[in-house]
């Protein structure tokens, strides 16, 4: 599923116009990214958990050439599912 529609789905099943789906999904995109950000931790109850986790340094391989390099430590952004989100796969 893309964005174009995930803003269908959001509209119908909530009864909003195409263009306000589309804004509340964009507001939480950017209230998400923003808060992972600044290191906090965002949860919704039953579907997961948005934070950002610090990865060490380490030493990496240039598939081209072989030779090592060094890869640096660095923030990513991490999701783990909620309970409910497992539960609904399986």
């Amino acid at each position: 599923m893309n964005k174009t529609e995930l803003v269908e789905k959001v509209s119908s099943k909530a009864g909003l116009t195409k263009k306000d789906a589309a804004c509340a999904i964009d507001t939480l995109v950017d209230v998400v990214t923003t808060a992972i950000k600044t290191g906090d931790k965002v949860s919704l109850v039953g579907f997961g958990t948005f934070q950002a986790v610090q990865r060490k340094a380490r030493t990496g391989l240039n598939p081209q050439t072989g030779k090592t390099i060094q890869i640096p430590a660095r923030k990513v952004p991490k999701f783990k599912p909620g309970k409910g989100l497992k539960e609904a796969v399986n």
